[in-house]
């Protein structure tokens, strides 16, 4: 961001998902690696007074492209590779594509670098992300450990901040996860849901280094929907 520009708007980088779409004629089929994210992230950046671009899910251009953004939110999509954080991946997982992790993971790890604090906004899959790198534990498949698993998949339901450093208050969201942190590593679980739960993570030492569990982008209650994403581009702006 150009701050000698009064009119200058902060860009946020958006992830992408990676699906494989099946192509070619009948018996000759074959997968092309095709990226997608939904309309409605740029449309809650572009309220809150951002630029949103879609970044290129590709590792090796990671470190250029979190350089060029001003924040970065990573969005939500299926469940991560856990053979990479040391344990096995659940048989009920549905495995996000190796190349997105790979992206992902280069992209947090040069958000962290980053001598600006550039703010991070981890939504679902990205909290998982930005909570595996702080050596949290994830719970895999919350069919088999939480009694109220069906309440996270495809519903609304309350939560609310356990935090001193949680910022907006509590409410109804809209979720759609089968997995979740039970233990937040080096980061702190600043919101959990109606039924413990955790819903949100975050570093209180940075600008804003904030994962939800929720999908902000799609929760109707202002303040734990656009709120999160004003929030974010105030800090990328330098209000905050």
């Amino acid at each position: 961001m150009d701050r000698n520009d009064a009119n200058a708007k902060p860009v946020v980088g958006i992830t992408p998902d990676i699906y494989l779409r099946e192509i070619g004629p009948a018996g000759a089929r074959s997968e092309m690696p095709t990226w997608r994210v939904a309309e409605s992230y740029a449309r809650c950046v572009t309220r809150a007074g951002g630029v949103p671009i879609v970044l290129s899910p590709m590792a090796a251009h990671a470190s250029a492209q979190v350089a060029m953004v001003d924040a970065l939110v990573l969005t939500g999509g299926d469940d991560p590779i856990m053979e990479e954080f040391g344990v096995a991946t659940h048989p009920q997982a549905v495995r996000v594509v190796p190349e997105r992790q790979s992206f992902e993971r280069a992209a947090l790890a040069c958000a962290a670098d980053d001598p600006r604090d550039l703010p991070v906004l981890g939504v679902c899959l990205g909290m998982q992300y930005m909570t595996l790198e702080a050596g949290g534990v994830l719970d895999q498949h919350m069919p088999e450990t939480t009694a109220t698993a069906g309440d996270h998949w495809a519903k609304d339901h309350t939560v609310g901040g356990v935090d001193d450093a949680w910022a907006f208050g509590d409410g109804v969201i809209h979720s759609k996860h089968r997995q979740a942190m039970s233990d937040a590593g080096s980061l702190r679980v600043l919101a959990r849901a109606h039924d413990g739960v955790i819903e949100a993570v975050g570093d209180p030492s940075r600008r804003f280094w904030i994962g939800v569990q929720w999908h902000p982008e799609r929760t109707a209650q202002a303040g734990l929907g656009q709120a999160v994403f004003d929030r974010l581009v105030a800090c990328a702006r330098g209000d905050i």
